[in-house]
């Protein structure tokens, strides 16, 4: 039996725009999202801003109804076994809210450990036992206002494993971290698969997903573009190889010619502190960057690198043209 079965699951919002004439408009968040995730797998879920991703998470976690469709979880159904299944699942979702400021960490813990009712023996060694798992042990007796926000991400993960789960929901737990503290999260994320865990990610980076997971699900307007191992992922994009262009003062029609090239593949677009970096992918990129510095005449270009192709290369393969059509 999977860990976790989705099957054809859909969820919309209803708004309304304009202030004058207010009309009433229907958000499709998921769109027929169908995947399965197995036993003591780390699964992945990548997918750009408003892709679908923590509106997933919330209706696996019970937290949210979907409109339509279904979804189980250890066997049981989201909707209609909340009370069997809650006890069964941790959730970690992050951010400043969630902790009590004005109690120590240690105090935090095992106030969720009362919430879920875990035998005061057990908690008595659970307690701990996680504060020290998060690297928290000597900083437990002190109050959540004086943490840093990498200590309240590693508090929430003690939080969310306080009842033991079989199954752990967790929503780009690094966002906003450095990279010390981001990487000993990881390190605790791969202790919770160790431990036999079944562990569902969201993320939005690419190297995070391609060290951890064992199987990845891109998300693209709602709907699921692949599911595969990180590497089949890669190997989407290992017939080219990447071309990355640093300029100022690129314009839209530039970057329209570039992408119009016969063997262009595709053109990523990102800016890094004022400066333009163009990532172009295309076959034998190396021999034509002398035709992408010509159709980049009277551009300032102050760097050029050929690079093998990365996950998030592959990623911006699918979502950058397949989204579109989704």
């Amino acid at each position: 039996m999977p860990a976790i079965h989705i099957e054809n699951l859909r969820r919309v919002f209803q708004t309304t725009t304009g202030v004058v004439r207010r009309a009433r408009k229907e958000i499709v968040a998921l769109d027929g999202v169908s995947l399965s995730v197995e036993p003591g797998e780390l699964f992945g879920l990548l997918g750009p801003n408003g892709a679908g991703k923590t509106t997933l998470t919330k209706i696996l976690a019970t937290i949210l109804l979907p409109t339509s469709g279904g979804a189980t979880v250890l066997g049981h159904d989201v909707v209609k076994d909340t009370a069997k299944l809650r006890p069964r699942m941790g959730i970690v979702f992050g951010g400043e809210r969630g902790l009590y400021w004005r109690l120590s960490g240690r105090d935090n813990v095992q106030y969720f450990a009362d919430l879920y009712k875990v035998e005061p023996e057990a908690a008595r060694k659970r307690v701990p036992a996680l504060l020290e798992l998060v690297g928290l042990k000597d900083r437990a007796d002190e109050r959540v206002e004086g943490y840093s926000r990498g200590m309240k991400q590693r508090l929430h993960i003690a939080r969310g494993l306080v009842n033991d789960p079989e199954v752990v929901f967790l929503d780009e737990p690094t966002i906003g971290l450095d990279p010390v503290a981001a990487r000993e999260l990881r390190q605790v994320v791969r202790g919770l698969k160790d431990a036999g865990k079944t562990v569902f990610l969201t993320s939005h980076y690419m190297f995070e997903i391609d060290a951890l997971c064992d199987r990845v699900a891109v998300l693209g307007k709602g709907k699921i573009l692949t599911v595969d191992t990180p590497s089949a992922l890669k190997r989407l994009v290992a017939d080219l190889e990447v071309v990355e262009i640093e300029c100022f003062g690129v314009d839209a029609a530039t970057i329209a010619r570039l992408r119009r090239h016969p063997r262009v593949d595709s053109v990523n677009i990102e800016t890094r502190e004022q400066t333009q970096v163009l990532q172009v992918q295309a076959p034998a990129g190396a021999e034509l960057v002398q035709d992408f510095l010509r159709i980049l005449d009277g551009v300032r270009v102050s760097k050029v690198v050929t690079r093998q192709p990365t996950l998030e290369d592959a990623y911006v393969k699918l979502v950058g043209k397949e989204a579109m059509q989704a």
